[in-house]
């Protein structure tokens, strides 16, 4: 450290030594730190900083001599190489050989042994729909299969990643460079890869479940994938057991089930996943189970609904009209992801079920409207006023979901 000098002073001390640095105090900005680094005859200055970790860019390193050490070997690479870099990405080997050919293997081998269930409710007749002007609707409702679970485009989870040893990019299939931070590896299935080849890695994560360490608080798309299902584990089995022995239950849905078995049924699929055991044998109150499945959609990282179709659903919601406003939630709904859309299919039929015992359990769709609006659709931005103003279309689309699920999905 050369306390308060000039960038000139810097540039004398460095002067002729290559991959030499000091740290000086800035002249203009006191209390401000600069990084002097000689690389190709010239002397580069660079703002420090420091929040536990030292950093002059996205990098964090524990001493002064690993962030000058990583930075010379990323000036080297991109002085001498940097025709190379940037064509790295116009040949990629990826969809040749690596992840692509061993992604087209594993769900060539899940395809002979598994049968999809289909996506869409089929529609036999048009004509006994009760409302002629959405006919146009119904046949949109019957859009040709596209239900192959194992398709539902996934985007990789890339998060910064230091590689120990030397790793090569399984996109370009180039050397990843530097001391720390090399590239970005995909927390969900694994693929390491160069940050700026992130970019071109097509959607199509296939999560695995080693990588996968609980059911609860995880994106459901991504659970769906590692457990090879097209619904969430946990939705299918709540719901099996509901209808079972709860759909003459009064208040189901309405009425909390105790909140320490609701949290011992999320551990138990947590650690068990479909193996957990939520029977009467393990727990005899149904409220607890119903109670277990609202908690899995509200901790969702992103709604059933999805933040991005969220306004569109509101805006809809708010039309007068009753076949305009069908029409247009029907369009909003092929806007969710196909993971999200079956999810909330499988559970509107299921609510259908439960409204046709509203005389035992009370339970019509306008109060399972209340229940489940805020549970399967949230406002993206954090606002206690906008969810209070929105609460009444968020009930609103779940009974028009609800009432009309035969004909929307």
């Amino acid at each position: 450290f050369h306390g308060i000098i000039s960038r000139e002073q810097a540039d004398e001390i460095l002067a002729g030594v290559e991959g030499a640095y000091i740290l000086r105090e800035s002249q203009r900005q006191p209390g401000c730190y600069t990084l002097a680094l000689r690389f190709g005859n010239q002397t580069l200055n660079y703002r420090l900083f420091y929040d536990g970790k030292h950093f002059v860019g996205e990098k964090r390193f524990e001493s002064i001599h690993d962030l000058v050490t990583d930075g010379l070997i990323t000036l080297y690479i991109e002085t001498k190489a940097s025709e190379y870099i940037s064509k790295m990405t116009t040949n990629p080997i990826y969809e040749h050989i690596g992840y692509a050919t061993l992604l087209r293997e594993k769900v060539s081998r899940r395809l002979s042994r598994t049968k999809n269930e289909s996506r869409k409710a089929s529609v036999t007749s048009e004509e006994n729909t009760p409302v002629e002007k959405i006919s146009s609707l119904v046949r949109r409702a019957a859009l040709t299969q596209n239900d192959n679970h194992f398709n539902y485009e996934k985007a990789h989870n890339f998060k910064v990643h230091t590689f120990r040893g030397p790793h090569w990019c399984e996109y370009c299939a180039n050397f990843m460079w530097g001391l720390i931070a090399q590239g970005v590896r995909c927390s969900d299935c694994g693929l390491n890869v160069h940050k700026q080849c992130s970019k071109y890695v097509p959607n199509d994560c296939q999560p695995d479940l080693k990588r996968i360490k609980r059911v609860y608080c995880c994106d459901l798309t991504t659970l769906v994938k590692a457990h090879n299902t097209q619904r969430p584990m946990v939705v299918d089995s709540c719901i099996r057991e509901i209808e079972a022995r709860g759909l003459k239950s009064e208040g189901l849905y309405r009425v909390s089930g105790f909140t320490e078995h609701i949290e011992d049924v999320k551990m138990a699929f947590d650690r068990d996943g479909d193996k957990a055991d939520i029977s009467a044998n393990m727990y005899p109150d149904i409220n607890i189970i119903a109670g277990a499945l609202k908690l899995y959609f509200r901790d969702l990282p992103i709604p059933v609904i999805t933040y991005d179709t969220y306004s569109k659903f509101i805006d809809a919601a708010k039309i007068s009209n009753p076949d305009e406003r069908l029409e247009a939630i029907h369009e909003v709904l092929m806007l969710l992801p196909a993971a999200h859309y079956e999810t909330l299919r499988y559970l509107m039929i299921h609510l259908k079920k439960v409204t046709l015992h509203e005389k035992e359990n009370f339970m019509n769709a306008e109060n399972l409207g209340i229940v489940f609006g805020p549970t399967l659709m949230r406002p993206p931005e954090d606002s206690t006023l906008a969810t209070l103003n929105d609460m009444r279309y968020q009930k609103l689309i779940v009974q028009i979901l609800i009432e009309n699920e035969d004909v929307l999905f």
